[in-house]
């Protein structure tokens, strides 16, 4: 463990990390007293810290890292493209790597999606979607300058940009900066647990679904503001940073027969559910539906460098072609976009799901996860636990089996950090548990996982 042992010591890395970095989505008051992790090391499925302990990744490094770290298939496609350039501009000019990327993407991809415009985070990946909708419905062939709009659901965190904040609907993330957005057209989340229209309908079971309340009121409101509506943006499969909020079945299929019948574009946020986590490449490909455009990021890398991805149909590129003077070019780009060392490592990726049958993989190890959660349920302060591929979010509740405790009891960051005593790392949303392991993750290693969480709820409310 030597190598990970590295000057300055412990105590001093702590010193400057308080005296000199703003952590995202941190409240700092508490931080320390919460035991941060000092990394300095990854192997396999495990973190290692200043300290030399392992924690398995039970949240891939907030839902990122693929097949971990250090996966030497990927570490080697990073350094062989370092022998070649680590970056260059794609405005106007081609990479290589990009070009690669693109073409293996189209081909995996829902068919339809024929056109990747790289970016370098799933933020600007939203930001991006949201843009191209709406300049594309000002100069289609019919164009219709009535339509400004964007509808998204409550709960919904499609990132941190404007454009992105504005269609988010997680109150403690976004509210403040409500004057500072554009205004969204908000339909209900399909958040089962805590939904008046479903209620609450005996104990905990996984896989509760709403009871398709959600589904008529977003189909009202499409109707409603058909002609002002530019597209509706979503994360299929879950809700992820609203708490693991899963969808009724049939939902996205109602979403884009509306949508072909509405004139309205269908936007798909995979950043966190794409990349096999639903046991398919695409979320999308498991719901059987095909959106007009869908964003990727966090695992298209394997969680090594920053690339995301909007990709999109023809119908929507062909929008944007004419001469240079009519300036209908879409005016977005980023320094590093399709930077070439992310998308080696992208391709890289591919490559590793190509070879190994991984989502096969996936699959079985879902059910072992799903199987290992049901001892979970019946817990005294487990009020719901939700899944969808391989992640689940486990609900924490007060004595009643249904409040809400008050968000300063931090009682999610404390069952985590009972949890770390038994070597895993996670991360909660509030008080919701999220495990999001590697896809990498072993069967033992899922059992460790959900024992872990047993244990720290054990441990922070009495067995």
């Amino acid at each position: 463990m030597s190598e990970f042992l590295e000057t300055p010591d412990r105590q001093t890395l702590e010193a400057w990390d308080d005296k000199y970095v703003w952590h995202p989505f941190t409240p700092h008051s508490v931080y320390r007293s919460e035991r941060p992790l000092t990394v300095v090391g990854g192997e396999g499925n495990y973190l290692i810290d200043i300290d030399g302990n392992r924690y398995l990744d039970g949240v891939a490094s907030i839902w990122c890292n693929t097949f971990g770290h250090r996966r030497p298939e990927i570490d080697a496609a990073v350094r062989a493209q370092l022998d070649k350039i680590a970056h260059a501009t794609m405005l106007g000019n081609a990479t290589v790597p990009s070009i690669l990327l693109a073409k293996r993407m189209v081909e995996i991809a829902p068919q339809g999606l024929d056109k990747v415009f790289f970016s370098d985070n799933g933020s600007t990946a939203s930001e991006i979607a949201l843009k191209m909708a709406y300049q594309y419905m000002q100069q289609r062939e019919n164009p219709s300058p009535k339509k400004t709009k964007f509808l998204a659901l409550a709960n919904a965190y499609n990132g941190d940009t404007i454009g992105a904040v504005s269609v988010g609907g997680v109150d403690v993330f976004h509210d403040r900066f409500r004057p500072m957005l554009f205004d969204v057209i908000r339909a209900p989340s399909p958040y089962a647990f805590r939904c008046a229209a479903c209620g609450i309908d005996g104990p905990t079971q996984i896989g509760r679904q709403c009871g398709g309340g959600c589904t008529d009121a977003i189909e009202r409101l499409m109707r409603e503001h058909a002609e002002e509506l530019v597209a509706v943006i979503i994360e299929p499969g879950f809700q992820g940073a609203g708490g693991m909020i899963t969808y009724p079945d049939g939902y996205f299929k109602k979403l884009r027969a509306l949508c072909d019948e509405l004139d309205i574009l269908l936007i798909f946020d995979e950043v966190a559910v794409g990349m096999g986590r639903s046991g398919h490449m695409f979320a999308a490909q498991k719901e059987g539906v095909t959106p007009d455009l869908l964003c990727l990021a966090k695992m298209l890398t394997g969680g090594y460098l920053p690339v995301a991805a909007t990709m999109s149909s023809d119908k929507i590129y062909e929008a944007f072609l004419g001469k240079p003077e009519e300036a209908r070019t879409f005016y977005h780009g980023h320094t590093f976009t399709g930077n070439p060392l992310g998308c080696a490592a992208a391709l890289a990726v591919l490559d590793i799901f190509q070879k190994e049958d991984v989502l096969a993989e996936v699959r079985r190890k879902i059910d072992i996860l799903n199987e290992g959660l049901t001892g979970l349920v019946g817990l005294k302060h487990v009020g719901d636990v939700r899944t969808y591929g391989l992640a689940a979010g486990i609900e924490l509740v007060a004595e009643d089996g249904f409040s809400a405790f008050e968000s300063s009891e931090r009682r999610g960051m404390k069952v985590c950090a009972h949890a770390r005593e038994k070597g895993v790392f996670l991360r909660p949303l509030g008080d919701v548990i999220i495990l999001m392991p590697p896809l990498s993750i072993t069967d033992d290693e899922i059992h460790t996982l959900i024992e872990a969480v047993r244990y720290g709820i054990e441990t922070e409310f009495g067995a």
